[in-house]
């Protein structure tokens, strides 16, 4: 009868040591899951911190674009500032729109309204302006992270508060009860916006003569 022998030194893995290669391997799965987990974080983190810097750069452009754009219709104010929101007056296609920026619980929004062509339609629009809330249909939060805000004018080269009494005409015949003194429009006008930990500063030109018509 011939009898099987087992080669010296070949053996099976006991169980111990199955254990221990599981162990290991679960060990390695939870640490390549950990890396891969943090590199995901970290990707939506940059993802978001881009997005927000797009929508600020946009958002800044739009800010001189409006400014840029003021018309004095001489009806009604074409900047006021009261330490919270800018309202102005732009021109748009279709007519002369109002443009409220402003700075609510850390939220700093735009909203603008319909282009207008009547005077009378112009001085309500202005009018009620004035009482916006910010939740108001065509409020745009252009940054949700901003503590203050401040504004100052250049008329002659000389920079002030914005809200300092400046060149100061009274209303056009015919404006609104009510209507706001109308200020001549400086010559430029300055932002200081705090956003987070950094200070966001703009100075824009406004048109000569304020776009006059």
């Amino acid at each position: 009868m011939v009898r099987r022998t087992r080669a010296h030194g070949a053996r099976g893995f006991t169980l111990i040591e199955v254990l221990v290669a599981l162990a290991v391997m679960a060990i390695l799965a939870a640490l390549a899951w950990q890396g891969l987990a943090g590199m995901l974080r970290a990707r939506d983190g940059s993802h978001e911190a881009l997005q927000r810097v797009l929508r600020l750069n946009t958002a800044v452009v739009q800010w001189q674009q409006d400014l840029q754009a003021v018309i004095d219709v001489r009806v009604v104010p074409p900047l006021a500032f009261d330490g919270q929101t800018l309202l102005l007056t732009r021109r748009v296609p279709g007519g002369v729109a109002i443009v409220a920026w402003s700075l609510r619980t850390g939220r700093w929004q735009r909203w603008i309204g319909p282009a207008l062509v009547q005077v009378g339609a112009l001085q309500e629009a202005w009018l009620r302006a004035q009482s916006l809330l910010g939740n108001e249909a065509g409020q745009l939060t252009v940054a949700d992270d901003a503590s203050d805000w401040q504004l100052y004018k250049y008329i002659n080269g000389n920079k002030t508060n914005f809200q300092s009494t400046g060149n100061v005409a009274l209303p056009a015949a015919g404006a609104a009860s009510g209507a706001a003194p109308r200020e001549t429009l400086p010559d430029a006008v300055e932002m200081v916006l705090t956003l987070g930990a950094h200070t966001l500063t703009r100075v824009v030109t406004l048109p000569p003569a304020g776009g006059t018509p």
